[in-house]
């Protein structure tokens, strides 16, 4: 397999540390989910690393956090573990995003967890889509579910998708995959092109008053009162 060069002649941007967040809806232990995603954090930093330049992997396990989440989904408002969880998402530079497959679906951890997060968190972030089952039955759900709902919090999925079934672990061809899919994330980190997106179309978009995303409006100060839509919530007219 062919790998894209990731060496950067810029001094700043070989000297910046990627953020990479793992989050992680497997609850078994060992759990397959994890096993996947740590694989693709590790070969992504690896490609980083031998570019120059730095990284640092941090993981959510939604397993612990499954009574934070119910409690959240049943009152509507997330208690500080799940805040804090948030500000990690918001501030990470790139995601890998890895769920077991149920009765043909996500798990309804992963999703009940996605339904918490605020529309705007995960604006032009690119993210790396993975998913683990029982049976190569289950290959689609990626593509057919994860993708659309990443493409609602208008992230930005890598090309490729992974999935494992058993079989797959001792098949190089997942190596394969899960390399191709690091290198699809880190270049998507060190084009900038989501810090462009987001930079660029950020007040086009619709916000939470008071979210998590980084830019979230947190107050009056925060609120640009001149954009058209402001000014019809005003009463006003374009």
């Amino acid at each position: 397999m062919t790998v894209a060069t990731l060496h950067s002649n810029d001094p700043a941007e070989r000297q910046a540390a990627v953020r990479i967040v793992v989050v992680s809806a497997g609850v078994s232990d060992p759990s397959s989910s994890r096993l996947l995603a740590d694989r693709t954090a590790q070969k992504a930093v690896d490609l980083i690393q031998d570019a120059g330049g730095t990284a640092t992997v941090g993981t959510v396990e939604l397993g612990p956090l499954a009574v934070d989440i119910a409690q959240a989904i049943v009152s509507g408002h997330p208690g500080d573990r799940l805040q804090g969880v948030f500000e990690r998402l918001a501030s990470a530079d790139a995601l890998i995003v890895s769920t077991p497959v149920y009765k043909a679906g996500v798990s309804g951890l992963f999703k009940s967890f996605a339904d918490l997060l605020d529309n705007d968190l995960l604006i032009a972030k690119p993210v790396v889509l993975a998913a683990t089952a029982g049976t190569s039955r289950h290959s689609m759900v990626v593509d057919e579910q994860m993708r659309p709902l990443f493409a609602f919090l208008r992230a930005i999925p890598a090309p490729t998708s992974l999935f494992a079934a058993p079989e797959d672990w001792g098949d190089a061809d997942l190596g394969h995959r899960i390399a191709r899919a690091a290198t699809e994330l880190v270049l998507l980190v060190r084009s900038g092109v989501g810090t462009a997106i987001a930079d660029a179309a950020w007040s086009g978009y619709d916000h939470r008053f008071g979210g998590h995303a980084t830019r979230a409006e947190r107050s009056t100060d925060d609120v640009d009162f001149s954009t058209d839509l402001m000014r019809l919530a005003a009463g006003g007219k374009l």
